[in-house]
């Protein structure tokens, strides 16, 4: 059977992305990895590891680039999560940033909230009691 095994996102500073992930989100940083001959460094961070049938962020960081341009096609990451008030709490007393307080999405009863990560990326918190139902 597939499964989706890693998102990869590029950061413009690898040791200030995975403390987010790491000590904001609570991740493990699962491996690391650097090639100097092509200028990079590639960190996997995640719940748990991909062999446990989990997906992973793929956090690459290209040693020459200090700024990239998100363009306008990617959406956010979404996290499955109990509670996402007291998760939200947790976050911004790590030093996190939410951009959207939890609560019902528009039009419909499933509570969400969006956090941001230092290079700007949305992640999304999505109540797991509502999670299954899809957006509505």
């Amino acid at each position: 059977m597939s499964q989706l095994l890693h998102t990869m996102i590029r950061v413009t500073n690898l040791e200030t992305s995975i403390e987010f992930y790491t000590q904001v989100l609570g991740m493990k940083l699962l491996r690391k990895s650097e090639n100097s001959e092509y200028r990079y460094t590639l960190a996997f961070v995640g719940f748990s590891d991909e062999a446990s049938g989990s997906a992973v962020i793929e956090l690459t960081y290209n040693w020459d680039t200090d700024n990239y341009d998100h363009g306008n096609a990617f959406g956010h990451l979404a996290i499955g999560e109990e509670d996402i008030y007291a998760r939200c709490k947790a976050i911004e007393a790590a030093g996190g940033k939410i951009v959207r307080a939890p609560g019902p999405v528009a039009g419909g009863s499933t509570e969400i909230a969006f956090v941001e990560d230092p290079d700007g990326y949305k992640i999304e918190f999505i109540q797991m009691s509502s999670a299954q139902k899809g957006l509505g």
